[in-house]
């Protein structure tokens, strides 16, 4: 069967370009490497960019093309989401082009790289962490940036991450019953850590819950001592959200807590 003319045309394009990319990555000429790589980059071909940038980016450190070949060579990996090498080599960009008309772009798109390496809040947020340092790095160093309402909104986005992180850690030590002095340690630093945070409500809420349950499961000894610091965790509580939905069950477990203190004998009048 006869091929159409058209398909002949196109496999013998194809063919044509792959043997001339073969051939420019196996020669030692840099002019050409860097050529070919440019074009296949503008292309989105970045994948075969990347092994000929791989190849010429020591040769043109220093040089007039170096700049533009460092800040594709970074982008590459980015467009690629190779999230880690984007940042770093967006990062040394912008060390070794500090003066750079691009170098408000490449720290945005490193500080972006880092936000995008963020994992889901149930790991761990050392990446997170980074992602809003370098976040709030940029923000600092360019506050009238056009970039800046984004990095606002990735900062956001990052910090309720390590909000719902903290937030769910405490609760886990809730529903442990060797977990509730553990639990009002985490409502405690949560309270002091996330001031602003859409879980500052549930954090009080969830303090007050776990002295209550930390009171009422203790020995005798302790039980009048801890349902009195459960009262002053109930009042912490009430002071901001007593007219919100937890506001009537709180009050329901103050009543039991009241109920509960044994009044201090008073010593008999002479």
């Amino acid at each position: 069967m006869r091929l159409p003319l058209f398909i002949i045309l196109c496999l013998t394009i194809l063919l044509s370009s792959c043997s001339q990319y073969q051939r420019v990555l196996r020669k030692d000429d840099m002019g050409k490497k860097y050529t070919f790589a440019d074009s296949l980059y503008k292309k989105g071909k970045y994948k075969k960019a990347l092994k000929l940038m791989e190849q010429i980016v020591p040769a043109y450190r220093g040089k007039p093309q170096g700049e533009k070949l460092m800040f594709i060579y970074a982008n590459t990996y980015y467009n690629l989401e190779d999230y880690y090498l984007s940042g770093y080599q967006f990062e040394r960009f912008t060390q070794a082009y500090p003066q750079s008309d691009s170098a408000e772009v490449a720290s945005f798109k490193a500080a972006k790289s880092f936000y995008q390496l963020s994992p889901r809040y149930s790991l761990d947020q050392k990446d997170t962490d980074k992602g809003l340092e370098k976040l709030q790095e940029f923000i600092n160093k360019y506050p009238n940036s056009d970039k800046r309402m984004e990095a606002n909104t990735l900062v956001a986005e990052l910090r309720e991450k390590l909000e719902k992180k903290d937030y769910e850690v405490a609760m886990q030590y809730l529903k442990l019953d060797d977990g509730l002095k553990a639990a009002i340690d985490a409502f405690d630093n949560f309270i002091t850590d996330h001031p602003g945070s859409k879980y500052r409500k549930d954090a009080f809420y969830g303090r007050f819950l776990a002295a209550y349950k930390l009171a009422i499961n203790s020995v005798p000894s302790l039980v009048q001592e801890r349902l009195i610091t459960a009262k002053g965790y109930y009042n912490s509580f009430i002071k901001y959200y007593k007219d919100t939905d937890l506001g009537p069950e709180a009050t329901e477990i103050y009543q039991d807590i009241e109920s509960r203190i044994v009044a201090p004998e008073t010593e008999p009048t002479i």
